[in-house]
C-alpha cells in the first residue's frame, strides 16, 4: 500500500506529535494511517504502508485498542482482523478526554485527596498541604466543568466553542443584571441579550 504525499505528511507529523502527547511515534503513525484510510486495514497492510515490523504494528494496535480509539471488524470470507478509526471526530475527542482523565487526572485527584486527609505536624507540611488543596480545588473544578461539557450534544458544543471570549461578555451582562454569585439562576431569555450573543 502506497501512501499519497498528503497522507504521508499527515502520518509523519502525527507520529512526531504523538510523542509530545505521551504516545510513541509508532502508535501515532498507525492511528493517523487508520484515520485517513478510506477502508479498514489489516495488520499486514499497516506494516507495509508504514514499513514497520508486524510485531510493532500488533503492539501499536493493542495500545490504540486500550485507548478505545480503533474498531476491530471482520470482512466476509476473510479470517484476518481489520481496523479502522471512528469517523466522528467529536467522539474521538470525547474518548481521548475520558481516557486521559482516567489515566492522568483521576490518580492525581486521588493522591491529593489522601494528602489533604493527613494532619500536618509542622509549618512546611501545613504550607504544602494548603498548596495541594488549591491544586485539588482547581483540578476538580476543571474536571467537573469538562464532564459537563462532554455531556453536551455536538451542536451545543460547537456553539459553546465558537463563543470564545464572548462568554466573558455574557458573564459581565449577567453581573449587571445582578445574577452573579452562587445562588441558583433561572435561564435568561435570549431576547434580552445583547446582539453579539
Amino acid at each position: 500500500m502506497n501512501l499519497t504525499p498528503l497522507a504521508q505528511s499527515f502520518v509523519l507529523h502525527f507520529g512526531e506529535m504523538g510523542s509530545r502527547w505521551g504516545i510513541n511515534r509508532t502508535v501515532g503513525q498507525i492511528y493517523a494511517l487508520l484515520f485517513v484510510s478510506e477502508k479498514p486495514l489489516n495488520a499486514d497492510e499497516i506494516a507495509d504502508a508504514l514499513a514497520f515490523s508486524r510485531s510493532n504494528v500488533s503492539m501499536g494496535l493493542k495500545e490504540l485498542d486500550s485507548w478505545r480509539l480503533i474498531r476491530l471488524q471482520h470482512l466476509p470470507g476473510d479470517r484476518r482482523e481489520y481496523f479502522s478509526a471512528p469517523e466522528d471526530v467529536w467522539a474521538i475527542f470525547r474518548t481521548l478526554a475520558d481516557e486521559r482523565r482516567k489515566r492522568e487526572i483521576d490518580p492525581t485527584l486521588s493522591m491529593l485527596r489522601d494528602a489533604l486527609l493527613v494532619t500536618p505536624t509542622n509549618a512546611p507540611d501545613a504550607f504544602a498541604q494548603k498548596r495541594m488543596g488549591d491544586m485539588h480545588e482547581l483540578i476538580e473544578l476543571v474536571t467537573d466543568w469538562f464532564s459537563d461539557v462532554q455531556r453536551l450534544d455536538e451542536q451545543t458544543l460547537r456553539q459553546l466553542m465558537k463563543l470564545g471570549a464572548k462568554a466573558q461578555k455574557f458573564l459581565e451582562f449577567k453581573e449587571k443584571l445582578g445574577l452573579g454569585g452562587r445562588k441558583a439562576v433561572q435561564p435568561l431569555p435570549t431576547s434580552g441579550l445583547p446582539a453579539e450573543f
